[in-house]
């Protein structure tokens, strides 16, 4: 238990003035976000949203999974998302290293073999976020009135911009 002290102590002080309580869970800005779980990313902060605005989803890359496209879908029919946002981002290490690479680091960190597994490595950003927000727009269960956009994070300088 000790392990996670700090952790537990922090979240006493959070909760201590919680405000979310009894909250609908409806993305009240109408938003999905589309992310990579690298810690430099402050999803909400980025667009000056506060919680409940958004709906967040998050995986290493930033990519539009089966997984993310369910939580999509979710979102556009029952949680009110009206605009979708895949944002990947600068210096991503989902996009800075080769497959063979990554098992390699992997495997070595882990002490045991990873040439089986399979990390998802992005070879070209804006290919791949062309094809995600592609795969968004045509997805049957993603109304057409549901706004969809493309942006690259720079992690360098906080700044969106706009590919698709």
């Amino acid at each position: 238990m000790a392990d996670f002290e700090d952790l537990l102590a922090a979240n006493q002080e959070f909760a201590a003035d919680f405000k979310l309580g009894g909250f609908d869970g409806v993305a009240h800005a109408g938003v999905a976000i589309v992310t990579c779980m690298d810690s430099r990313i402050d999803p909400l902060n980025m667009l000056g949203l506060k919680a409940g605005d958004a709906k967040i989803f998050r995986n290493p890359g930033g990519r539009v999974t089966e997984a993310a496209l369910e939580a999509l879908v979710l979102g556009a029919h029952l949680l009110g998302v009206r605009r979708i946002l895949v944002i990947p981002h600068t210096r991503c290490a989902m996009a800075s290293n080769t497959e063979q690479e990554i098992r390699d680091k992997i495997g070595e960190s882990a002490g045991v073999d990873a040439s089986w597994a399979e990390f998802h490595v992005v070879e070209d950003q804006l290919v791949a976020l062309e094809e995600d927000v592609r795969k968004v727009r045509a997805h049957p269960l993603v109304p057409d009135s549901v706004l969809v956009g493309g942006f690259v994070y720079d992690v360098d300088t906080g700044l969106l911009d706009q590919k698709f």
